[in-house]
């Protein structure tokens, strides 16, 4: 747990170790500044990567976690998720800008809700998170059980219940002090941007050149996934603020 109670602010973490099984890499993680504290689900499979672009920066674990608050530190929140290769949902408490980050990954692997709970936003990665919450009455959206009931699911942005949201994959959402949380979620990463650059700018090499791209691209993405397979594992997070804090 972390709180702040003078801000209104409190998140919370339970933890399955998988990197840096240490005290070190323990959830919520403070940034080294102080300025940004940071729970999160997942995992950044190429953080590896980003630690040595951060080698200026004094690590003092092993967990992605820690590179994450890094590259905050580094390059703002909004430019590191969009270099963040992996599976999250994230909360960012912003003790500089006052400003509560949440934030998804870019297919939407992992969830993560949000919604008022009395004059609070609570938010998790998981709804039985939220339903804990005091003062949740958990009623249930009529819109959401009729497209359950025909889908199968609930599509985003609902959830079963009523005034409780999922936030859209490859988005962020930011509250700072005094805004509304029902603010549309900003894009960090676009699948269609991406195809179109793709169409406008075709690849210009050989037949032969472009196999052996191909083959080094799978080999990357396979070696991913088998560390991901090698690491797998799942933790949850929770949260809320609470407005009255704000004013």
């Amino acid at each position: 747990m972390w709180t702040d109670v003078a801000a209104g602010v409190a998140l919370g973490h339970r933890r399955l170790s998988v990197l840096d099984l240490s005290p070190l890499g323990h959830q919520p993680m403070v940034s080294r500044s102080g300025r940004y504290i940071i729970t999160y689900n997942g995992e950044i499979y190429n953080f590896g990567d980003l630690r040595a672009e951060l080698a200026e920066h004094h690590f003092r674990g092993r967990s992605d976690t820690e590179v994450m608050l890094a590259a905050f530190e580094k390059w703002g929140v909004e430019a590191a998720l969009s270099r963040f290769n992996g599976m999250f949902a994230l909360a960012v408490w912003d003790t500089h800008d006052r400003a509560l980050w949440l934030a998804r990954d870019r297919f939407g692997e992992k969830p993560l809700y949000y919604g008022r709970v009395g004059r609070a936003l609570v938010f998790g990665s998981e709804l039985k998170a939220i339903q804990r919450f005091p003062g949740f009455e958990g009623e249930v959206d009529r819109g959401a059980l009729a497209q359950l009931l025909r889908f199968g699911y609930v599509p985003t942005p609902g959830s079963i219940f009523k005034g409780i949201h999922k936030l859209p994959a490859a988005t962020y959402l930011r509250v700072a002090v005094g805004d509304d949380v029902q603010s549309t979620p900003s894009p960090y990463w676009s699948l269609e941007s991406v195809a179109r650059e793709g169409t406008a700018h075709r690849y210009a090499g050989t037949e032969a050149e472009a196999i052996a791209e191909l083959d080094r691209l799978l080999h990357a993405a396979v070696r991913l996934a088998w560390c991901r397979m090698c690491r797998s594992g799942r933790s949850s997070l929770a949260g809320s603020t609470r407005r009255r804090s704000w004013r």
